[in-house]
């Protein structure tokens, strides 16, 4: 679902949705030392971070009908950070499960991102790091999923013979 959002395209700078998409899923071992200098800056809490219960919807083979998974935690926030000449943006972010320092830091870039003259530098230091460690996670996720993977043909067969060579 959201690989579409992870690569922007070459020569693109990111969207909006996708640098979103990018934050909610980055761990905050990645935000703290990526954003440790913007940290002070000044910035007024639209909505103070607040954890409730989203519900999550699947669907049987990915193509059927919805139908109600269970609920998750998640925690949102949105905050005004000033850029300067009476300027200010406004950064939004959820993130699952219940850390709201994470989240204030995921709303914080996503402010920060809106100003063109940071993006190019918050893309190169934080981004980017972040989309290696998504593919990175995915690759270890697959490796550790296909050692798993049992050929039922092959099994089949070695049961086959070993049945032959007993009877001998």
């Amino acid at each position: 679902m959201f690989q579409a959002f992870d690569n922007p395209g070459a020569g693109r700078p990111p969207e909006r949705a996708q640098w979103m998409a990018l934050l909610a899923r980055t761990p905050i071992e990645l935000l703290e030392p990526a954003l440790r200098e913007h940290v002070g800056r000044p910035a007024r809490w639209l909505r103070a971070p607040e954890t409730g219960l989203m519900m999550v919807q699947g669907r049987a083979g990915g193509t059927g009908e919805r139908f109600n998974l269970g609920e998750i935690t998640v925690t949102r926030c949105a905050l005004r950070v000033e850029a300067g000449a009476g300027e200010a943006t406004v950064g939004v972010a959820y993130v699952l499960g219940r850390s709201q320092r994470q989240v204030h830091l995921a709303a914080l870039a996503d402010a920060l991102l809106q100003d063109p003259a940071q993006q190019s530098a918050l893309n190169a230091a934080l981004l980017e790091p972040v989309r290696r460690h998504l593919v990175e996670l995915q690759a270890r996720r697959r490796a550790r999923a296909a050692s798993t993977k049992v050929d039922f043909f092959t099994v089949a067969r070695e049961s086959a013979g070993d049945g032959e060579e007993d009877a001998e």
